[in-house]
């Protein structure tokens, strides 16, 4: 009947919307500090520019978008801080994180990150700054590659077993190719290998010439790959000479963040569960 048809495709249509809005607002997120214009937006999300703009307006009446009055670029909202802070208890390796970024960025003097998983990518949750004056501004916090990609992306890949690293070549093949030519699965499959014998990952300036990362995988209580800890450097900064030193400070790092995140599972584990009680008074 056409009743039924008509109704069978509201739900479709009201998901593709649904997903629409979330695609706008990651690339809002990836942006980080320096916004991101209408045009751009329209480019990377395949939107005609009518729906863009109306998905974009949804999204600053929820407060999870605003528009900056003079740029017209577009950043994060109020809202969205305060749905991250809400989420950071859940989410809490970033806040187990902090201290240890500090030190590495402090002994490096270069920048560090923290990375996590999210299925087949990886996202920045923050940027920690070193002295030296000369930095790589290749990542910020809320930027989202795929796995491989990067010192951080690279080590969560070469983490995973066999089968998960073809899987995850085989679903960003066509963002690979298209937006990251330096990372055919070939060579990604060569780095991989070369990481597991490392026993750290190098980017040897692949995302960007000339500035180099490295990464280490962190694992959960349950042996899990689900972070990595980075550091990013102009490339004179990341030679064979100095690399050991660098994967000594990422190790103590990972380790003591792996220790933490273990500990933080068993008070979990620990916490009483509260029991509910019916109305009566117990005699």
């Amino acid at each position: 009947m056409d009743g039924g048809a008509g109704a069978s495709r509201r739900p479709t249509s009201g998901a593709q919307s649904s997903e629409r809005v979330i695609a706008l607002l990651k690339l809002v997120a990836g942006q980080s500090t320096a916004g991101i214009g209408l045009a751009e937006l329209v480019e990377a999300s395949g939107l005609n520019r009518p729906t863009a703009r109306r998905l974009l307006l949804a999204l600053m009446r929820g407060g999870l978008v605003e528009q900056d009055a003079h740029s017209r670029r577009y950043h994060l909202g109020p809202e969205s801080y305060v749905l991250g802070t809400l989420a950071a208890d859940r989410f809490g390796i970033h806040r187990l994180a902090m201290d240890g970024l500090a030190r590495l960025a402090q002994a490096s003097g270069d920048s560090a990150f923290l990375c996590v998983r999210r299925e087949m990518f990886t996202v920045c949750l923050h940027r920690e700054e070193g002295s030296f004056p000369i930095r790589t501004h290749v990542l910020a916090a809320g930027m989202r590659h795929p796995l491989g990609v990067g010192g951080a992306g690279l080590a969560l890949l070469a983490a995973l077993p066999d089968p998960e690293v073809e899987a995850a070549l085989e679903a960003n093949a066509g963002l690979l190719a298209t937006s990251y030519p330096q990372h055919r699965p070939e060579r990604l499959r060569a780095l991989v290998a070369e990481c597991r014998m490392r026993g750290f990952a190098i980017n040897p300036g692949l995302v960007v010439s000339h500035s180099w990362g490295m990464g280490l995988a962190v694992r959960d209580a349950a042996g899990e790959p689900v972070a990595a800890l980075s550091l990013a450097a102009i490339e004179s900064r990341m030679g064979p000479d100095r690399q050991p030193e660098l994967a000594a400070l990422l190790r103590e790092e990972v380790t003591r963040l792996e220790a933490k995140l273990k500990n933080a599972g068993r008070l979990r584990a620990e916490r009483p569960v509260a029991r509910k009680t019916s109305g009566r008074k117990m005699a």
